[in-house]
């Protein structure tokens, strides 16, 4: 193996996984002290702090006082899930895909529901759908930011505000790091594992007042687990949207989402956390400039995700190969920068194309990503060298 001279700079923090995300600058076990444990998080104590969860995500996301805001299972799958099953059915669905997540959603539709008449808008990873076949007369079920292919959707301006169907949005790594215009969208949901860096397993869910119109006047044709029920006798049960969770939640967890959230408020809330995601995304952004055998695997930059940055090699020799051999020169480029102690967890998501996913969301240091750069580039080096030993 080649001896090229590394970088002088390190990163502090090597953590650039796409979920579940780093934790906030300044973050400590001791943050979480003063969690409510080992009573019932039906008690006093407990629902005051799952409630004050749902307040600080209201005010810090924007979302309108009309809207429900649910904690509920299994992260952000169930609250998805919650809403496929729950609502889906009373229409035709368009189903629009462009990632692994986004296509799990089409399957389940397809092969679970067995919905009939769902139409099929897809683009290959890297690209984004034609928006403009969507039929928003329908239910429509799309990713805001597709996670393991770094392409969003530029805005919500693609959605009518007189469309019939309801919008079934995955926010999840988006909700936190992007502007959702929650006029456009009547089912949002995302996990605290992500943007925030929150702990696993607990998903949120949004809903407008169409959807909860939906869900009291529609029951769709399958039997719903408990885990799924949000309505009793034909109306909503509120107790979901208030802290009143439908199964029990950790209140650690609950705890260091609440410390997520009150550390981006004090730091200027929404915008702050948005401006952090993009500087990240900038460093990312000044290093691929300027060296030839790396791009972004989204080909539009308007459509370029500020949280999971993700990038393929552009350099022939490697484009030769074949997908195999590309494969296992990536990963062998992600698992010399894990040994040197530079970054954990940045290979491409298995089902996406060979390459690089960095995240880049408000709970990074620009500094973090400035730094992790050049090491990505001597980590290349590196292993080209190897190639023709």
């Amino acid at each position: 193996m080649s001896t090229l001279p590394k970088p002088g700079q390190r990163p502090e923090n090597i953590r650039f996984s796409s979920g579940p995300c780093t934790k906030r600058p300044g973050w400590s076990l001791e943050k979480l002290k003063n969690a409510s444990l080992g009573r019932s998080h039906r008690a006093k104590a407990g629902k005051s702090k799952l409630k004050s969860a749902i307040e600080l995500t209201r005010e810090l996301l924007g979302v309108p006082d009309s809207y429900r805001i649910g904690i509920v299972p299994a992260s952000d799958t169930g609250a998805v899930e919650m809403a496929l099953w729950s609502l889906l059915g009373a229409r035709g669905v368009d189903m629009v895909s462009w990632e692994s997540f986004g296509a799990g959603w089409v399957s389940d539709v397809c092969n679970q529901l067995k919905l009939e008449g769902v139409r099929k808008i897809n683009a290959a990873y890297g690209e984004l759908p034609d928006l403009s076949r969507i039929d928003f007369d329908r239910d429509v079920v799309f990713t805001w930011n597709g996670t393991t292919s770094g392409v969003r959707v530029p805005s919500g301006d693609f959605i009518p505000a007189d469309r019939e169907g309801l919008t079934i949005c995955d926010a999840t790594s988006a909700a936190f790091a992007q502007q959702l215009d929650f006029d456009k969208l009547d089912v949002t949901t995302f996990s605290w594992q992500k943007v925030l860096g929150g702990e696993a397993a607990h998903g949120m869910l949004i809903l407008s007042p169409r959807a909860v119109e939906r869900l009291e006047g529609y029951t769709p044709p399958w039997p719903l687990p408990k885990i799924f029920r949000m309505t009793k006798g034909g109306k909503l049960i509120e107790g979901i949207f208030e802290g009143a969770t439908i199964n029990t939640p950790s209140m650690l967890c609950v705890e260091d989402y609440l410390d997520a959230l009150l550390w981006a408020k004090s730091i200027g809330g929404l915008e702050t956390l948005i401006s952090r995601a993009d500087a990240n995304t900038a460093a990312v952004s000044d290093y691929v400039e300027n060296h030839n055998w790396i791009d972004f695997l989204a080909s539009d930059p308007a459509t370029r995700s500020n949280t999971s940055v993700c990038l393929v090699i552009s350099d022939p020799d490697i484009i030769a190969l074949s997908k195999e051999r590309q494969a296992e020169f990536a990963k062998s480029i992600a698992s010399l920068l894990e040994a040197e102690g530079i970054a954990l967890d940045i290979g491409a998501y298995r089902d996406a194309p060979a390459g690089f996913r960095i995240w880049c969301g408000g709970t990074v240091e620009a500094g973090d990503v400035r730094a992790l750069m050049p090491w990505l580039g001597w980590a290349f080096e590196t292993q080209k060298s190897t190639l023709s030993t």
